[in-house]
């Protein structure tokens, strides 16, 4: 695969600067449609569907998004430990069934925020949750493979005579992807992951990350495809684009103190180690690599993907394949503006990006 770009899609309007993340309705069923079609429309492949404790169920929100789409994929994000993995595996394969096969794959996310996991009743600490992860990943493989009912016998699971009779509709099956920063979360992906996950880093430190994590997956006989976040930010000019960026970060400087004046705090706080890192390359300065900018990141505090490339559709797409060069294949791109981004990454940045990626497939290049 040369590349594979990622969007993702929410059920209403809200992002660090549009909308509103506590006010209105959780299920806007209009603008999810809307939002899905256009990022069909604008070529992406597939869209990450997020998770937490009190959103909108992401199973569901992937068959409207299928359902409403002709061939765009979904990437549907999950918590291991909620739901067994069987379930999760019949589930995965009667959507891609239903959908023409080829559309649905999976993230695991084993927990970056302990107050969440406990609203729907999970205390386990940190390694015991991502043991729990691995224990899943491999049961769930297994059932989407299995010619032939299994027993299974672990710490978290117990199965006898465990099958699914639907399957994945083409060869490829169902993707299984996963992100984590941990030692343990190392162990874990390297062992059953397909396409490890990472946020927008700067070049050195994703190729570091990068070699270790395929050593770790050699040390098992695998090897890993990658994918990095990143919230892209472009303009007609190089000068537009980075004062978009200062108002970005205005408007979220000013959101962020009336969150906290309203005391609500600002959503999507994590405990995580690649939240965390995160926060330690934003202290250290705010720009990277030219064009890697972490205004955001240093105002919201440890959270999802904040860091986002910067300039114009080109510069923005060449600083991107620059990562494909030292190995990733996959790029997962969302906007602050979501709907508005969406539309213009279609008329400039994907072709761009897939230009390019023809010209130089993704390697082990050491960064220039």
């Amino acid at each position: 695969m040369s590349l594979e770009i990622l969007g993702m899609v929410s059920t209403k309007e809200a992002s660090e600067t549009r909308g509103s993340f506590f006010d209105g309705p959780a299920v806007d069923t209009a603008y999810l449609t809307r939002f899905a079609k256009a990022h069909d429309a604008a070529g992406f492949d597939r869209v990450l569907i997020g998770y937490g404790a009190t959103s909108p169920d992401g199973f569901a929100v992937a068959g409207h998004v299928l359902a409403s789409t002709e061939r765009l994929g979904v990437l549907i994000a999950h918590r291991p430990g909620f739901v067994v993995p069987t379930l999760v595996a019949r589930k995965l394969a009667t959507l891609d069934q239903l959908s023409g096969g080829g559309r649905v794959a999976i993230h695991h996310i084993s927990g970056g925020n302990d107050a969440d996991q406990r609203r729907d009743g999970d205390f386990a600490d940190h390694d015991t949750r991502y043991e729990r992860t691995a224990e899943f990943m491999a049961v769930l493989r297994r059932t989407l493979t299995a010619d032939a009912p299994f027993d299974h016998e672990g710490r978290f699971y117990r199965f006898a005579g465990a099958y699914s009779s639907v399957r994945a509709a083409t060869p490829a099956g169902i993707p299984l992807f996963f992100g984590g920063q941990s030692d343990a979360a190392v162990t874990v992906g390297a062992q059953h992951a397909d396409v490890y996950m990472l946020f927008g880093e700067p070049l050195e430190q994703t190729a570091e990350r990068i070699a270790l994590l395929r050593a770790a997956a050699a040390r098992h006989g695998r090897t890993l495809r990658f994918s990095l976040s990143t919230r892209p930010i472009i303009a007609d000019t190089e000068d537009a684009a980075w004062a978009r960026a200062e108002a970005i970060a205005a408007e979220t400087r000013r959101r962020v103190a009336a969150a906290a004046q309203g005391g609500q705090g600002f959503p999507g706080l994590s405990n995580s180690v690649a939240s965390e890192r995160l926060q330690q390359v934003a202290a250290r300065q705010q720009v990277y690599d030219d064009r890697l900018w972490f205004g955001v990141t240093a105002l919201t505090g440890p959270g999802g993907n904040s860091s986002g490339h910067v300039g114009t559709a080109q510069q923005v797409a060449d600083a991107l394949l620059r990562y494909h060069d030292i190995g990733v294949d996959t790029f997962l791109i969302r906007g602050f503006d979501p709907y508005e981004d969406v539309v213009r990454w279609g008329r400039e940045l994907i072709p761009a990006l897939r230009a390019g990626a023809t010209r130089q497939p993704a390697g082990f290049l050491p960064v220039r």
